[in-house]
């Protein structure tokens, strides 16, 4: 069995992406690691050749700043990673530039890829559950506006592709991958940096989700964001971070503090929580995938 890691990165160090993290933790799992990298204002390509493994190999990309709708560009990169797998790779590992897996995971995704290899026709990727941190590494995002789960694990086929906004994945015919949902978690660090350069990070990206109308106002919302108006519900994390997350995590100089009883979200979402705690069903869920028994 040959697995092969994949990413996508731009201006990693302008807007703080832990993409050297991302890729360290998938590492141990891979034989190769594909990393496309943007045209960018700062030193992303040497950040990524500082990198010790002959594993990885760096493409060399330029974005399409033009495309404007729904995040597209994103999948377009993501797809040139995929494009550069080596052929006889069987599964292949997508992990983002602010994700980050936590090595006591890396037995469970073993044990899935070798149990579920052979199963071609019936199990096309692997589906991961997920933590999504806000505001500092002490918080993570528990309401519902936070997808739950999401693919990392696909068949290296040529028959995969990249989705929308590079979240997840789908068939070239356009239909969903048969997923098994495994029990190991991404954990997501995109909202987690200082203020300052979170403003930045987001003014940036979010032009690849607006028109040139849009542009402003969203310029004119960035430049007041502060994550306490936009956190709904948080809770406590009090587990541990990747190991790989140890400095960024003992390096964090700025503070963050939130109430965890404080729940800011609609009735109606309070409503449809309960529903989920109760039965363990989160009605009307975006799925991007079938799971599979």
């Amino acid at each position: 069995m040959r697995v092969a890691g994949f990413s996508f990165v731009r201006n990693a160090i302008k807007f703080d992406y832990p993409i050297v993290e991302a890729i360290m933790s998938v590492l141990p799992l891979c034989d190769e690691f594909i990393v496309v990298v943007g045209n960018s204002e700062d030193d992303t390509v040497k950040l990524i050749e500082s990198i010790p493994s002959d594993k990885i190999r760096l493409v060399h990309s330029v974005w399409d700043d033009t495309l404007r709708e729904g995040g597209k560009v994103l999948a377009v990169e993501t797809n040139k990673a995929i494009a550069a797998i080596s052929p006889d790779i069987d599964w292949a590992f997508y992990i983002q530039g602010d994700e980050v897996l936590h090595e006591k995971y890396i037995p469970v995704i073993q044990k899935g890829m070798k149990r579920y290899l052979d199963d071609k026709e019936t199990v096309e990727g692997l589906l991961f559950n997920y933590l999504h941190f806000y505001g500092s590494y002490n918080y993570v995002g528990n309401s519902r506006k936070w997808y739950r789960r999401e693919i990392r694990v696909i068949r290296n086929t040529g028959n995969v592709i990249s989705y929308n906004d590079a979240q997840g994945f789908r068939k070239r015919d356009n239909n969903k991958l048969k997923v098994k949902l495994i029990d190991a978690y991404i954990y997501h660090y995109g909202w987690v940096k200082p203020i300052a350069t979170m403003r930045s990070k987001v003014a940036y990206i979010d032009r690849f989700w607006s028109t040139d109308e849009q542009i402003e106002q969203v310029q004119q919302e960035v430049a007041v964001f502060d994550y306490e108006n936009h956190a709904d519900s948080l809770a406590l994390f009090t587990e541990t971070h990747p190991a790989v997350m140890r400095d960024r995590v003992e390096q964090c100089n700025w503070s963050f503090e939130f109430d965890t009883n404080k729940k800011s979200n609609s009735l109606k979402v309070r409503f449809l929580e309960i529903i989920e705690k109760t039965i363990g069903i989160r009605i009307g869920e975006y799925r991007n995938y079938e799971i599979v028994p």
